[in-house]
């Protein structure tokens, strides 16, 4: 049965009663490229974070120390106990000038991901053309530039903000729901004014028309909009009403408008339903809000609750804290869009904004509140240092990873993240596991962590089969003990890939002939070969399965070079 968030039920009934079957799917259809592929984390403008004093301060007071602020484990049932009491909003300092209005506007900018999809690789910041490639079609972001001809730049403030809150243009035609307008819905007034001051004030406007979005009829047309819009998103009002809802402190109600609100983290980590809608957006509506999402462009969003294993219950409020602030901590580093959500927003936040976001989300129980805790098996390690018979997996994690990651799982923290009681890895889904091992993966350098590091692909260096077995033998090990990974898995996810992000490399010209030979397949292990027989030669595959190889000298032992470099496991 399809859940339908707040009041919106009877209104959706009585669309029902307008619209044919063919209709409803029609619009269910067309929502789908909204639902995949939300707005991530990004702005493109290098510019200082504020102050603790100077960023805003809707919704919180700030903890004289917030780095050390203790979290109590009652705070769960405090944050969403009818004993709680409201919290009076402690109001920022209103700007005096327009440049403080457009200074605090960046700010709101960083903390609601704007960039993401209005900025295109090496494009103007905000011109849009950004391309989604979707299963109905190929969306196109708009340009939100101040630009009169191809921009907003004739939008009045009411337009933009009926925009960003409710998803309908200034014609009256609906936004795809790509906008995650259900979550704007909860931003202030102030916030909301400063973001169109800083629009148009201090985005510099860039005469860039974006393409025609490329879905086909019936799928493009937008009236059925209007009807998704009315089942699943929230009216301003009842938004606002449920984030101001009673909470313990006034920083976890800060931190709950940053997460719900502008942050619109549940646009991936919540699962959708039948409609591609939300099942929760909020923490209020329902467990499920925040507790993993469906696979956005191949990365699987893990949960952001307190499962102890899939979720961020062994976390700390440090460790959250320093995660979204450098994109990396003792227990993972970011990739994927999550990377991109550091890197170009969540960097920028306030420590007390940050403290008070990791706050919030420690005071989500687990979805699954049976899942037992993670404890390390040496197993895995006294095989792969034991020198002795390997299976395929293993032999693969020593060939080319082991030397970042290490036979113990641990990786090198901050700098190569560790595979050992990492959620992602651990996911009853592996799409991320195998997507980064397909197609490597950057972590970008930030403010305080300038270093990048990157992880190379593999997808030209190793089998399918391969893959499988590596990523297999990674969920097992250490006391991981996820489900295994098959080679139409990996198959199916290569599939789903752009080529170019999975093409084979070239040769490096400085690795010799003889050491391009393909690992064995999992399904057929080294041997001795016979008598007389070569033993490498017995180890290749066939001339037309075998991979290339990667364009990056060997550095080991074997004859398959492991690479010097590492990406990391996502907990976005």
């Amino acid at each position: 049965m399809i859940q339908f968030p707040h009041a919106a039920a009877s209104r959706f009934e009585r669309a029902m009663r307008k619209c044919s079957s063919l209709t409803m799917l029609t619009y269910g259809m067309a929502a789908l490229g909204g639902g995949l592929l939300p707005l991530s984390m990004v702005t493109s403008s290098a510019w200082g974070a504020p102050s603790a004093s100077d960023a805003p301060a809707t919704g919180t007071t700030r903890p004289e120390d917030p780095q050390t602020h203790p979290v109590q484990q009652a705070e769960s049932q405090q944050a969403s106990s009818p004993a709680a009491t409201r919290q009076e909003p402690t109001a920022p300092e209103t700007p005096r000038t327009a440049q403080d209005w457009s200074e605090r506007g960046r700010y709101v900018a960083a903390a609601a991901d704007c960039a993401a999809c209005h900025t295109a690789p090496q494009g103007a910041a905000y011109a849009g053309g950004y391309a989604f490639e979707l299963p109905i079609g190929t969306l196109y972001a708009s340009n939100i530039t101040p630009d009169k001809t191809h921009g907003i730049g004739n939008w009045t403030e009411a337009q933009f903000i009926r925009a960003v809150r409710e998803g309908i243009r200034p014609d009256g035609a609906s936004l795809y729901p790509a906008m995650p307008y259900p979550s704007y819905a909860r931003m202030t007034d102030d916030d909301l004014h400063a973001l169109y001051v800083y629009f148009m004030q201090g985005v510099q406007p860039v005469a860039q028309p974006v393409q025609a979005n490329a879905i086909p009829w019936p799928l493009s047309m937008r009236f059925p909009l209007t009807l998704w819009r009315w089942a699943f998103a929230p009216s301003p009002e009842a938004a606002r009403r449920t984030t101001t809802r009673p909470f313990a402190d006034a920083e976890l109600a800060r931190g709950a408008y940053l997460v719900e609100g502008p942050g619109h983290c549940g646009a991936c980590h919540t699962q959708r339903g039948i409609a591609m809608q939300e099942e929760a957006l909020t923490a209020q509506d329902s467990p499920r809000y925040l507790a993993g999402g469906k696979a956005v462009d191949g990365w699987t969003p893990p949960s952001l609750r307190g499962e102890p294993r899939t979720g961020l219950g062994t976390w700390s409020v440090a460790d959250i804290t320093t995660f979204l602030k450098t994109g990396r901590n003792a227990r993972g580093s970011a990739f994927g869009n999550m990377d991109s959500a550091v890197h170009h927003g969540t960097q920028y936040l306030s420590d007390a904004d940050l403290t008070a976001m990791a706050r919030y989300l420690k005071t989500l129980p687990a979805a699954k509140p049976r899942q037992a805790d993670w404890k390390r098996s040496g197993a895995a390690t006294k095989a792969l240092q034991s020198g002795g018979q390997l299976t395929s997996g293993q032999r693969v994690y020593l060939d080319n990873c082991a030397a970042c990651h290490r036979s113990n799982g641990a990786g090198y923290p901050s700098t190569f993240p560790p595979l050992a009681d990492n959620p992602v890895v651990m996911n009853p889904a592996a799409d991320s596991i195998i997507h980064i091992i397909l197609t490597g993966a950057t972590l970008q350098g930030t403010q305080s962590a300038p270093s990048a590091f990157t992880m190379p692909g593999f997808a030209g260096r190793l089998t399918d089969m391969q893959i499988a077995a590596v990523a297999t033998f990674i969920r097992h090990a250490w006391g991981n003990n996820a489900p295994a990974v098959t080679d139409v898995d990996v198959r199916h996810m290569r599939a789903r890939l752009s080529p170019a992000r999975t093409q084979v490399a070239p040769p490096s010209p400085v690795q010799p002939a003889e050491k391009r030979a393909a690992l064995p397949s999992p399904l057929q292990p080294a041997s001795s070969g016979g008598k007389g027989q070569n033993p490498e030669k017995a180890n290749q595959l066939p001339a037309e399965k075998a991979p290339q190889p990667a364009s990056f000298p060997p550095n080991s032992s074997s004859d398959t070079a492991h690479s010097p470099y590492s990406g990391g496991s996502e907990t976005e």
